[in-house]
Parts: structure tokens; C-alpha cells; sequence
């Protein structure tokens, strides 16, 4: 049995790593990586979707029987079948999905019901999810996927987004484990326990361990998502005694997050105000019984923000058929104004233009509730504070991470017990020898016989 890395070698995301067992070769995850081709492109210059522009810069590894006939054409690797037998996506974030654009259609992909649903709501949505057309074969918790002589059993961990998955691989020589993403300090902190505690049961040989947070320099607070929701409803209180405004940014597919203001609202009796977007989202996730969310159509405490759009009088006709749904839960922009004390209103950053109109007063609550800049040299957040500055808003940052702080990857590791731990999804993956006894540090292509 080998392992072969190409991609989330010292990088944040853009995991793929590739599993031989005989004749056996499978992929977990296959993703885009935070930083894929910076040296190359930047703001609007991107890669085309062709495998040409990825070749050429080495974003992707020239492999054949791996990718579509239709993406190699005009590179100087030709199709061949598939000689691969399937790829194991963990969630659907886009540093561990968003590449399987390119594998050829015939090869299936493995993962779990709940992450087909996000990827079906970002593909209606968003112009840029375009995940290609695959054998989708879903899983939950409590199966096992057998491909040839490999079993793939895949049991839920906690994380920022829901259906996220570990793997526990049992092959000829014996057992792989492969963390995905994962914390301990989330509201499913339990399902993260019951990952680890499978995965020690299992005596790997192998653990391939994410260490997003295994950092020498931690910039970024240690919050619970239970801390969170504490400091939202104090902010909320803090704002209903002086009659204010509250607006915030989330990560969009963060439900826990959504649960947390959702709840402040509720405590605070204002009504939570979402996209569109997040609607539509919703609206495909109370499928899954498991999730227990808000119903964009009935819940009382939710109500949907259309911005004006073409002809300035909020005709159905202004906006695509999915947003269309839910207008008659629409709030527009004159009544968040009027009564700006009913109201936690969601704005993504990329919106903020909106605030021209919204028109806050002075004095009123903005939480951001994403990660903290990565460097004192982040321009997104200049821009951001400077739009906060000019309305007057005071500024808040609450955020839970989706993943584990370095002592409990120590922690998690020291409990598993693998043979050997291969970091990736990290940037200095060399502190995990600070931690635990045996790490191999991996370089990108090269194979490890395990």
C-alpha cells in the first residue's frame, strides 16, 4: 500500500491524496488550495477552465486516466479510461471538492448525502461552482463503501460546515486514518470524539492529519461556538438598549453559525435577515432530517433581504428564477431602515454597497463573525474597517474556528496512537514533531510505501 501527495503539502487546503493498494487507486479529496497559483494569477486574472493553464504552471498534476476528455483538449496529455476507482470527498468546501471539475465522469465520487446537497445549492447559485457531471455515490455515518479489496468506513466530525467526514481505510496491510477537517470545541464536538475514538479502536498504521491551526504564531482567538453565541446576544442587548442597528458577516455555509444568530435573534426579539442565497440553501438542507434548520418559507424568526435590482421596484422579473421563491418573505431596504431595531441583518462583505442605503446610524453593532485576518497586511479587511469608520459602526469579532488548536492536535494524535502521522492542509507542517513521535513530512508526488 503507497500514498502519493499532490496537493495541501505545506498549504491551507487543496488536499489530494492518492491511495494504491494493488491495483487499487483511490483519491480523498481533491480540492483548490487558498493560495493555488498566486505567483501567476491574482484578483480577476485566473486559469480558464482548462486543464491547459493548470499544466502549465504544475497547479495540477499530468496524470493519466484521471481527468475528462473535454479538459484535456489542447494539452499534451491524451484521454485515456479511467484508471482510477473512485475519489472520497470529506465536505464541500472548495479546498477539498472543487477540482473534481476536471476527473472524468466515469470514475465515481464518494461522499456524504448531506455535502451533495450543499454542492447542488452552490452549482444553482453561484456562477462559479461548476462541479461537472459525476457518478455521485452518498454515504452516511455507519456505512461502509467497499471499492475492490479496500473498505472505506466514513463517520461525521464536527466542523464549520455540516457533513463533514473522517475516514477510517482498512487495505491489505492494514489501517489508514484520514482526519479531513475537524475541532472539538464546536457544538458536535461529540461526533469529532466518536471519529477519534473509531480511529484508535482501528490501530492505524497511518494518520493523515490536518493541522490548519499548527502554527508557531496564533493570531487568532480560541473561541467556542457556545463563546459566540454568548458575546452575539450581549452585542444584541448592548444594541436594544440604545435603539441600534446590528448587521453581520458570516461564513455562508456555517449552520452552527446560522443556529447561533438565529438563537440571538430570537433572545433579542428581532427577526433574522439572510440572502437570498442562504435561503435557497436552507430550503435544499431541511431535506436531511438530520440537520434540523429554519424553514426559509415558515419560520417566523427568518426573513429574506432583497437588494434592488435593474428596474429599482423589486419586480419578480428583476431576479433569477431561484431567488424568486421567497419573496413573500422579502424585507427590502426601506423597512430595515425604518425599524432597524427588528432586525439582525446578514451582509456579506462583497455587499456592502448595500450600506450606502441601509444607512445604519451612527453607533450601531457590526459582527464579524469570520476568521481574523491572517496578516496585519490583509487589504480586504482595510477596506472593510474603512467602510465600518465611515458609517460609524462599532466593530465586534466572534468567531468559533472549524478547526483544532495545536495542543488538541497533540491531543488527538497522542490519543489515536498511528504508526506514523503524515501532516497536511498546514503550513508548518515540521511543528508536528513537537507533538507526537513519528511524522513523515510529505513532498508533493513523491510515493510512500506504508
Amino acid at each position: 500500500m503507497s500514498l502519493r501527495f499532490y496537493g495541501g503539502v505545506n498549504e491551507i487546503g487543496g488536499n489530494k491524496i492518492l491511495l494504491r493498494d494493488g491495483d487499487t487507486r483511490v483519491w480523498f479529496d481533491f480540492g483548490k488550495s487558498f493560495t493555488m497559483g498566486a505567483d501567476y494569477y491574482v484578483n480577476w486574472l485566473q486559469p480558464r477552465k482548462c486543464l491547459r493553464d493548470y499544466f502549465e504552471f504544475g497547479l495540477l498534476p499530468e496524470l493519466e486516466g484521471l481527468y475528462s476528455e473535454e479538459m484535456l483538449t489542447g494539452t499534451p496529455l491524451e484521454y485515456c479510461e479511467a484508471e482510477y476507482q473512485g475519489v472520497f470527498i470529506t465536505h464541500a468546501h472548495s479546498d477539498h471538492v472543487n477540482h473534481i471539475s476536471f476527473i472524468d465522469p466515469c470514475i465515481p465520487v464518494y461522499t456524504g448525502k448531506g455535502t451533495l446537497l450543499f454542492m447542488d445549492a452552490m452549482e444553482r447559485t453561484s456562477p462559479w461552482s461548476n462541479y461537472g457531471e459525476h457518478e455521485y455515490r452518498g454515504f452516511r455515518t455507519g456505512d461502509v463503501v467497499r471499492v475492490d479489496g479496500l473498505e472505506v468506513e466514513p463517520i461525521h466530525v464536527d466542523h464549520s460546515i455540516p457533513a463533514a467526514y473522517g475516514y477510517i481505510v482498512r487495505h491489505s496491510e492494514g489501517a489508514l486514518v484520514y482526519t479531513g477537517d475537524m475541532r472539538v470545541h464546536g457544538p458536535r464536538a461529540d461526533m469529532t470524539q466518536e471519529f477519534l475514538e473509531a480511529a484508535r479502536y482501528a490501530e492505524p498504521g497511518v494518520m493523515i492529519c490536518e493541522g490548519t491551526r499548527m502554527a508557531r504564531r496564533g493570531r487568532r482567538r480560541h473561541l467556542s461556538e457556545a463563546q459566540v453565541e454568548r458575546g452575539v446576544k450581549r452585542v444584541c442587548a448592548e444594541a436594544e438598549r440604545d435603539g441600534k442597528s446590528v448587521i453581520y458577516t458570516q461564513p455562508m455555509r456555517d449552520m452552527d453559525r446560522l443556529r447561533t444568530f438565529h438563537r440571538a435573534a430570537e433572545s433579542s426579539g428581532r427577526v433574522l435577515v439572510v440572502h437570498p442565497k442562504t435561503a435557497y440553501l436552507l430550503e435544499r438542507l431541511i431535506e436531511d432530517e438530520h440537520l434540523e434548520l429554519p424553514d426559509p418559507h415558515t419560520d417566523d424568526l427568518l426573513r429574506v433581504y432583497y437588494r434592488r435590482k435593474r428596474s429599482g421596484t423589486y419586480s419578480e422579473r428583476d431576479y433569477y428564477v431561484w431567488e424568486r421563491g421567497y419573496m413573500d418573505r422579502m424585507v427590502t431596504v426601506e423597512e430595515l431602515r425604518e425599524r432597524p431595531t427588528d432586525y439582525i441583518v446578514n451582509l456579506g462583505f462583497q455587499n456592502f454597497t448595500e450600506l450606502i442605503d441601509l444607512r445604519p446610524e451612527p453607533g450601531s453593532h457590526y459582527v464579524y463573525s469570520m476568521s481574523e485576518p491572517f496578516s496585519e497586511e490583509d487589504i480586504e479587511h482595510d477596506v472593510l474597517l474603512n467602510w465600518l469608520g465611515h458609517f460609524g459602526l462599532e466593530y465586534h469579532q466572534l468567531h468559533a474556528s472549524g478547526h483544532m488548536s495545536r495542543k488538541e492536535l497533540g491531543e488527538a494524535m497522542e490519543y489515536v496512537g498511528p504508526g506514523t502521522v503524515f501532516p497536511v492542509h498546514c503550513e508548518e507542517p515540521e511543528l508536528f514533531r513537537d507533538y507526537y513521535g513519528s511524522v513523515m513530512l510529505p513532498e508533493i508526488g513523491r510515493e510512500y510505501v506504508v
